[in-house]
């Protein structure tokens, strides 16, 4: 039975994590960018991470998670007019063709094919219109804040848009599915229509394959309006980090200048960040008292929890629990809990206090049994 009786007892303690100095910065030239932790998305470092966007074809990375969630990848879909007109990069799809829904994934996410991308979300959505609010319905579920989503593939129109941040959240939950890992992963994937008259190669044209140590993926993008864009996610010895650049500049230097941002922000991820106890050592609870209990007071347990901060990275912790609970007690039963929050007031980690055994209601039988015990009752027999 959990509840939380008595007395609270809150207490603000702050654990350093880390020497006490923070290492330099990571310097680039995308507008906006962020270094967050693989697993959570939590940010650990940021360049204007919270400014909204265009974010071309990064777009897909939320495209291809949902198609993964909510299709049938065994299923026959149809290329349709609105398909076929899309523009480039596309694969050349043509209306009336049909394909199954999980073979249309590589395109999309190895060389950003955005008919592709049209016939995927006509057939998860019923419409493009239909799979764009999916798409922010979902993008809110895993905490964005500022995303707005109007197309699959990130085009310049309706104010398609998202944040550095919001991107790396997301990520974060596609790296989640297996699915999505061995996706952006694949070197290079061949498939044919149902009907096998057109047969397509498509090659994954994500550098960071090749070019960098533990790299796992994610998504390239461009548009004339986002300029060079790229979510770029790495592990290595256990830490996953993923890397966000938005607008890295245009043109051929744009491309590169890219490629640089993303390696820079991970290599200062790699040196920097290490893992720590969620909960100090610091943080001492006393038992808790337990009101007509067979026992006086109950110790009680936390999980200490790890997470992966920035060298230097502080943390404050918030401890609210029961000064007495009424007995019974069960073992394991909630007492507390603990928040361990970052610079920013974001909550990155939390766990229950609870009760290390058990303590059963005192009765009359058991307290006198208790008192003797004691040696504080002496039978009438014995001075007789």
């Amino acid at each position: 039975m959990k509840r939380m009786t008595g007395f609270l007892m809150i207490c603000l303690l702050m654990i350093l994590s880390g020497n006490e100095a923070l290492a330099a910065p990571v310097s680039v030239a995308a507008k906006s960018a962020v270094l967050a932790d693989g697993s959570t998305g939590r940010i650990l470092w940021e360049k204007n991470g919270t400014e909204p966007l265009p974010i071309a074809s990064t777009t897909k990375i939320l495209t291809a998670l949902l198609v993964l969630e909510e299709g049938n990848l065994e299923e026959e879909v149809t290329v349709s007019a609105r398909a076929q007109a899309a523009p480039k990069v596309h694969l050349g799809l043509k209306e009336g063709e049909t394909y199954y829904l999980g073979d249309l994934l590589y395109p999309l996410m190895l060389e950003s094919s955005n008919d592709a991308a049209i016939v995927l979300a006509e057939a998860v959505g019923g419409s493009v219109e239909g799979f764009a609010q999916q798409m922010n319905e979902r993008a809110a579920q895993l905490g964005a804040k500022d995303s707005f989503f109007t197309t699959p593939n990130g085009l310049d129109e309706g104010g398609n848009h998202s944040t550095a941040a919001d991107l790396a959240l997301m990520t974060a939950a596609a790296l989640q599915n297996p699915d999505f890992c061995a996706l952006i992963q694949t070197p290079s994937y061949t498939f044919s229509s149902c009907d096998g008259s057109r047969t397509f190669t498509v090659s994954n044209k994500n550098r960071l394959l090749q070019e960098y140590d533990g790299a796992i993926g994610v998504k390239t993008g461009f548009t004339n309006l986002a300029g060079q864009c790229f979510v770029g996610a790495a592990e290595r010895e256990g830490v996953k980090l993923i890397a966000v650049v938005l607008q890295s500049g245009w043109g051929s230097s744009g491309q590169a200048q890219k490629w640089k941002d993303a390696k820079a922000v991970l290599d200062y991820g790699f040196s920097n960040c290490h893992y720590v106890d969620a909960i100090s050592p610091e943080v001492s609870l006393a038992p808790v008292a337990v009101e007509r209990g067979e026992e006086a007071q109950v110790d009680v347990a936390i999980d200490q929890g790890q997470v992966l901060a920035l060298e230097g990275e502080t943390f404050s912790t918030q401890v609210v629990c029961s000064k007495q609970v009424p007995a019974p007690v069960e073992e394991g039963e909630v007492l507390g809990h603990i928040s361990v929050l970052d610079e920013r007031g974001n909550l990155v980690f939390s766990t229950e206090i609870t009760a290390k055994s058990a303590v059963k209601e005192r009765n009359l039988k058991s307290y006198l049994k208790k008192l003797q015990n004691d040696w504080l009752f002496i039978p009438f027999a014995s001075i007789l």
